[in-house]
């Protein structure tokens, strides 16, 4: 009752701006309070890093044929990586990586997001995996967090969670555990051995919890801003150890119960929360990688908690991309369990380059069917064209610009969601990592601090939902719907630009075949240099034109790769003579075209958002040939 009586004077002392109000990111620094009572300063940058997948095993010049995994036979296996190849990393790419961010971004970000998968794979019969290797391999990279942040002068201090000088917070991958994908209820082998080894990371307070799932959060900012590490392997398709979301039986359902309940003390504290997680929720026709239970029910706490969520980061597909969840395909029959989906998606399987490119062209297809408004890209975000808004309508029927911002959800767009999925270090493509630049205007101003009572609130309610009993039930099938935002409330961080908003990223990657090509040259090795290089950097990309990385600019450039006819500026223009590796399919159209179409020379329109979307996705690794080889469709009749 005196937490409840606080909050709410809390609550209600906050000041309420009813109209958003956008906010230019400052180049100075804020101080804050670190986690031991000190201060540190904010530099406005965090890195997403993941999938390592350390090989002891890999063997330079070795075989990168699959049967033989980099540690057999004779072959093409670099100094760094065999790059576009199904081998794992060296320990020597893991090395020249820490140092690489140990040179160029270890005093400038404020926060690590590492989204798990830090052992290698189980990829060779003659080498099966074992328990030890997998801590080992874990406990290696924690090392390296180690000795990259650590600080020099804690050796008496007792508390292990002080041991960095910025927060880092980890994650479970799939292949973090034995067999790879199947994780058991907890407590289970998992969460105590991982209880142990990231013991400097996971809150005191916390430990408990995460013995029983996997899942926990960091305050990044105390305060003021959390990372909340996801236990995805409860969502996960291929995990044949669980269920869904929908039983109160299932591990899945006790997660979303306790990011229910941790979303809505942040928001009754003031703060916000980036989510983050192995595998991504992918949903296309022929990759679904969470039970559909779990993505309704993840896709609906976004739409709830979209005035505290700053976005989602994950890893996994290994390769760079996005996706875009839709609020209206939320059935709550089914995040009830009440029914079950019409079509039961195939179980979720290793993500090969070639099921890669199918899964592109689904997600391509499925945001051609976005809706596509007047002026689309300049509709709603504060810089409407005069003619739009200017444009006289009859009386009681809305205009076109009306009704296509009803359909987005509002100027907004808050009838959507954006995950950012990172490509990987492994080099399957190139090694990469991810540097987010984000708001921290009126970051380091003190809110009251609660969390000592919202802790004891937070396990006293997962107790009783471990005993079977209940609480705040609506009345169908005892499910806890989260309540939306005030409708007093401006939108949230990820969708108007504000305190901790997303600003941009810049991604690096290492160019492993002019690497590898360096340090075995006789005359180049002595001053080959090991670097990773900017690939892109969203602040000032022509290509995707992303002010911000706020949901309505994703719908946008979501909407502009699904435009089988681009607008003149998302084109390029050739003769159909000039394009090399057409599509069969489009080559047939072709012949069946009259000879009065045959006399004059078809113009092609390329679609180079889509283009630069699939070479970005794939790292660059891919050169167009191969592109156009897959992805020939891109070149659309006019």
């Amino acid at each position: 009752m005196i937490l409840r009586s606080l909050l709410f004077l809390f609550w209600a002392a906050a000041p309420c701006h009813c109209e958003p109000q956008p906010t230019q990111q400052k180049p100075l620094q804020s101080v804050v309070a670190s986690s031991n009572g000190g201060e540190r300063q904010l530099h406005g940058r965090f890195l997403h890093i993941t999938d390592f997948h350390p090989d002891r095993f890999y063997s330079r010049y070795s075989s990168t044929d699959s049967d033989d995994a980099c540690h057999w036979g004779k072959g093409d296996a670099g100094i760094f990586g065999a790059e576009r190849t199904d081998c794992d990393s060296p320990i020597t790419l893991i090395n020249a990586t820490f140092q690489w961010i140990n040179d160029n971004l270890k005093d400038t970000i404020d926060f690590v997001v590492w989204t798990g998968d830090s052992a290698r794979h189980d990829n060779d019969e003659l080498i099966p995996r074992t328990p030890e290797q997998v801590i080992e391999l874990n406990e290696m990279l924690v090392q390296k967090f180690v000795e990259l942040f650590g600080k020099p002068d804690n050796i008496n201090d007792t508390d292990p969670t002080n041991d960095f000088t910025i927060p880092i917070v980890p994650n479970f991958g799939n292949n973090d555990i034995l067999p790879h994908n199947i994780f058991t209820p907890g407590p289970n082998r998992w969460t105590k051995e991982f209880s142990h080894v990231w013991r400097q990371f996971i809150p005191e307070e916390q430990r408990h919890g995460f013995e029983r799932g996997g899942w926990f959060f960091v305050e990044v900012i105390p305060n003021q801003l959390a990372v909340l590490s996801l236990n995805t392997l409860y969502f996960f398709n291929s995990n044949n150890a669980v269920d869904g979301c929908a039983a109160k039986s299932e591990p899945g359902y006790e997660q979303f119960e306790w990011l229910r309940i941790q979303l809505q003390f942040f928001r009754q504290r003031g703060m916000k929360a980036i989510l983050m997680g192995h595998v991504p929720p992918a949903r296309t026709p022929s990759k679904q990688s969470w039970d559909e239970t779990c993505w309704q029910k993840y896709t609906l706490w976004l739409q709830q908690y979209r005035d505290v969520i700053v976005g989602g980061l994950y890893g996994h597909m290994n390769i760079d991309h996005f996706m875009i969840q839709d609020n209206d395909q939320v059935d709550i029959q089914l995040v009830t369990g009440e029914i079950e989906p019409a079509k039961k998606p195939p179980k979720s399987t290793d993500f090969s380059i070639q099921s890669s490119a199918a899964y592109l062209t689904e997600l391509r297809y499925g945001w051609s069917n976005l809706p596509d408004g007047v002026e689309a890209k300049d509709v709603g975000t504060g810089t409407e064209k005069k003619k739009n808004s200017n444009k006289k309508k009859k009386k009681g029927r809305k205009s076109k610009h009306d009704e296509f911002l009803d359909k987005i959800g509002g100027q907004w767009a808050e009838r959507y969601s954006a995950t950012l999925v990172s490509a990987s270090v492994v080099p399957n493509y190139f090694p990469t990592m991810r540097v987010f630049e984000y708001n921290i205007t009126g970051a380091g101003q003190p809110l009251n601090n609660l969390q000592d009572q919202v802790e004891e609130v937070a396990d006293a309610q997962l107790d009783a939902l471990k005993r079977g009993q209940t609480f705040a039930r609506s009345r169908k099938h005892g499910f806890v719907k989260p309540h939306p935002p005030s409708k007093s409330q401006p939108p949230g961080p990820a969708y108007s630009p504000q305190t901790f908003s997303w600003a941009s990223y810049t991604q690096y990657f290492a160019n492993l075949t002019r690497i590898n090509a360096d340090f075995a040259s006789p005359r180049k090795s002595k001053d080959a240099k090991f670097t990773y290089e900017v690939e892109y950097d969203t602040k000032n990309d022509s290509v995707f034109g992303l002010e911000d990385l706020t949901v309505r600019n994703y719908v946008d450039l979501a909407t502009r790769i699904g435009d089988y006819k681009p607008r003149k500026d998302d084109r390029w223009s050739t003769t159909a003579n000039d394009v090399e590796n057409d599509m069969s399919a489009a080559k047939k159209r072709k012949h069946k075209k009259s000879k009065k179409h045959k006399k004059h020379k078809k113009q092609k329109r390329i679609n180079k958002i889509w283009f630069a979307f699939v070479n970005r996705a794939y790292v660059g690794a891919k050169d167009e040939e191969d592109l156009h080889d897959q992805f020939g469709f891109a070149m659309e009749n006019d």
